[in-house]
This record gives C-alpha cells, sequence and structure tokens, in this order.
C-alpha cells in the first residue's frame, strides 16, 4: 500500500493519490478531494511566489495524526494527504487532501475538517513574495 500521507517537495498527481486512496475497499461509494493551490494575490497584493518550510518530523506526525483520527470521528474508509514544501509558483498544486466513504456527506465532513485542522495546528509556513517583499503568513503555528 502506497504512504497515504506525505510532505515532498515534487508535484503529485491527483488522479494517483485519488486511486490510492480508493484501493483501501471495494466498499468506497464517494471520493471527496480539497486541492490547495497558489494563488496570485492575497489580501490585496500581487504574488509572484510561494516557498513552504515546515518542521521535519513534528508536521508529518501532526498530518499522520489528522488522518487517524478522521478516520476514528468520521465514517470514512480512507483518507489520503499530501503537502509540498519548498518554491511553488502561482497555480500550482500545494496541498490535496482526498477522504472516502461509502457515501458522499461523511466523505465531505471529514475533508473540510481535515483541511481546516492541517491549517490550525501543522507546523508549515507559508512565505509569500510580493513586489515590496516577503511576507510570512501567520495562519499555521
Amino acid at each position: 500500500m502506497p504512504e497515504l500521507v506525505r510532505i515532498q517537495r515534487e508535484n503529485f498527481s491527483i488522479e494517483a493519490e485519488m486511486e490510492n486512496v480508493k484501493k483501501a475497499s471495494k466498499g468506497i461509494g464517494a471520493v471527496v478531494t480539497f486541492l490547495g493551490t497558489g494563488r496570485d494575490n492575497s489580501k490585496g497584493f500581487e504574488i509572484s511566489g510561494l516557498d513552504f518550510e515546515h518542521y521535519p518530523g513534528m508536521a508529518e506526525n501532526k498530518l499522520k495524526d489528522i488522518r487517524e483520527r478522521a478516520l476514528k470521528n468520521f465514517n470514512i474508509i480512507e483518507m489520503g494527504i499530501v503537502h509540498r514544501i519548498g518554491n511553488i509558483d502561482v497555480g500550482e498544486d500545494i496541498v490535496l487532501i482526498v477522504a472516502a466513504s461509502a457515501h458522499r456527506n461523511d466523505a465531505f465532513m471529514a475533508c473540510e475538517w481535515a483541511i481546516t485542522e492541517l491549517k490550525r495546528t501543522t507546523p508549515i509556513w507559508k512565505r509569500e513574495t510580493t513586489k515590496t517583499g516577503d511576507v510570512w503568513v501567520s495562519e499555521t503555528p
């Protein structure tokens, strides 16, 4: 079984990640994804690039904990989480959450909870490059 929770520099395949999650069970009837991408503006400033840093070990453990809690607290069959670090261009994919369940509502609820929890607790930091300089975004710990 492929590793379902990862932090990596390289881009990922949304289709491959969905297929990895679907391998968990033939009982999966719904797959919901959240895909975070690099946008070209933030708080009124034009963004020309992004850079993500993380606390090695702790960030991976936090993502694994989010997955385990989602599996325990929501009626889902499987979940995958992939987050990129390093330099990311505007328009590129940053984070993917894939939640699979027998029925769609369970997958939607788990996916929404997981991205909110990731942003709230995971030690991954974003720096945005603007015309006036770099700005650290303080939405994460």
